[in-house]
């Protein structure tokens, strides 16, 4: 791997984190306290760093293949997840990732909440909103910065290319006091996703002892692989949805002309939508979950199918098998059987 691809992959990634940081300070900041809300983020970029310099060393001593194999395996769950989602959007059963619409909800949740504060911090509820922001992102940023540096013993190269996306952000979104909502995220986290899922693959089955035919010339051609499988589950699902579509609407049509129509007192009343407050023990949760999804996934089911083809990988390796297939025709397997249990429910 180039430095110059580690750069871009780990710039990209950087720059969807950063984007969604920095939507939440500027959410906590512009409806309550400037002051508060840039105290909460530098604490969690303090607390952030104290867990790098504590996670850090840890991880560059490990031996080589186990670090491949327990990095592979996060990426390619944390990969994974980024690319289900964005074959869920582009097929159109989930909604396009919409950074305005998100900044409106922060805004109207920072209004609502109660003011007060603690600890000698004037806005409580904005110092809260943004340290939570900024720590659970700039986790997801620490873990692609090490992993992708240690693993290629260019964590200055990867540092630098965190850096600069995050302080491109950060600039760009204080300086207009808006979300970067022209910033192309929905793309980005396709493509990002796609990457982080290929450089699993290729790390982790390495890791598991497994020999990539032409070595490192197999990592473009994984890239490649997972680009061409995941439009075509684009394709496949979009034909799908539209063919739902049709029949809901028919099938809508017809109840509606058969049904007498409802008198203005009949019509249900919308939903009074109740703002959670977010209390100590709502951040914790939330800490909590962060790591479960960060650690399991979305789909436990395609987590434990991973560990077991990377535990086949390994076997089949020792028996003097080639063995470098398996976790690809897992990843084959596994992401379409995702989505159509997913797409049932709808």
């Amino acid at each position: 791997m180039s430095g110059f691809a580690l750069f871009i992959a780990v710039y990209l990634a950087c720059t969807v984190e950063a984007v969604e940081a920095t939507t939440i300070v500027l959410a906590a900041g512009t409806a309550r306290d400037w002051r508060s809300a840039l105290s909460g983020a530098a604490t969690g970029l303090g607390l952030l760093a104290i867990i790098i310099a504590a996670i850090g060393p840890a991880i560059s001593k490990l031996p080589i293949g186990d670090l491949r194999l327990f990095v592979g395996t996060l990426l390619l769950v944390f990969g994974l997840q980024w690319v289900r989602k964005a074959i869920l959007r582009s097929s159109g059963y989930k909604a396009l990732h919409d950074e305005d619409a998100i900044f409106q909800e922060e805004l109207s949740a920072a209004r609502a909440a109660k003011r007060g504060g603690r600890l000698g911090v004037s806005d409580w509820y904005a110092f809260t909103l943004s340290f939570k922001g900024v720590l659970l992102e700039g986790l997801e940023v620490a873990f692609i910065v090490l992993t992708f540096g240690t693993i290629q013993h260019q964590v200055g190269l990867a540092s630098l290319a965190a850096f600069v996306a995050v302080v491109i952000v950060a600039l760009g979104g204080f300086a207009v006091r808006k979300p970067l909502a022209r910033v192309p995220e929905n793309t980005m986290k396709f493509v990002v996703g796609i990457m982080l899922t290929s450089f699993g693959i290729f790390w982790g089955t390495e890791g598991a002892g497994a020999s990539w035919p032409g070595n490192d010339l197999s990592l473009p051609i994984i890239i490649v692989f997972m680009a061409l499988l995941s439009f075509v589950l684009i394709k496949i699902l979009r034909l799908r949805h539209q063919r739902s579509r049709v029949s809901t609407s028919l099938l809508t049509l017809a109840r509606s002309e058969s049904a007498e129509e409802l008198a203005p007192d009949q019509i249900e009343e919308d939903e009074i939508e109740v703002l959670e407050a977010r209390t100590f023990v709502g951040s914790v949760k939330a800490f909590a979950d962060f790591w479960y999804d960060f650690l399991i996934g979305d789909d436990w089911r395609g987590t434990v199918g991973l560990i077991v083809a990377f535990v086949l990988t390994a076997w089949l390796h020792r028996s003097g098998a080639p063995s470098w297939w398996i976790v690809p025709m897992a990843v084959t397997a596994l992401l379409p059987f995702n989505l159509i249990r997913v797409t049932r429910a709808q």
